[in-house]
């Protein structure tokens, strides 16, 4: 041990946990969508989710601007269009989705469940006005 380090438990040390069980959430009845399960620790870097698309339906095109995204086919499969055309997104597909590029996902005949992963976006913070850049 290094000084000014500490691995003994209880003095404040992060600790690595088990936060769910992924294939639990994949198994849930089909009537479950959306958001399934949020990474909700405290002085965490990065946001994930569990998410559940039922059969056929689809998350509509959109683009992503500031966050890289990286996504993880956890149960059912689906399809990922992009302006390159269609891309097959079976169970255990480990898909990059980069800052800036356009997408929509969609669903096939068993529902697509997902595991999302990203940097945390920062709060949404208010911020005092610059009196000089007021319309007068």
């Amino acid at each position: 041990m290094t000084s000014g380090s500490s691995d003994t438990p209880g003095e404040d040390v992060p600790l690595p946990r088990v936060l769910c069980d992924t294939a639990a959430l994949a198994a849930l009845d089909e009537a479950s969508a959306g958001a399934l399960w949020r990474l909700a620790e405290p002085g965490r870097q990065l946001d994930a989710n569990v998410v559940r698309i039922p059969p056929g339906r689809g998350v509509d095109t959109h683009r992503e601007p500031d966050l890289d995204v990286l996504l993880l086919v956890l149960a059912g499969h689906g399809t990922l269009t992009a302006p390159d055309g269609p891309h097959p997104l079976p169970a255990g597909a480990l898909t990059w989705l980069p800052h800036g590029s356009t997408r929509s996902l969609t669903a096939g005949p068993e529902g697509l469940t997902y595991l999302t992963v990203h940097r945390r976006r920062p709060g949404m913070r208010i911020q005092r006005g610059n009196p000089a850049a007021r319309p007068q």
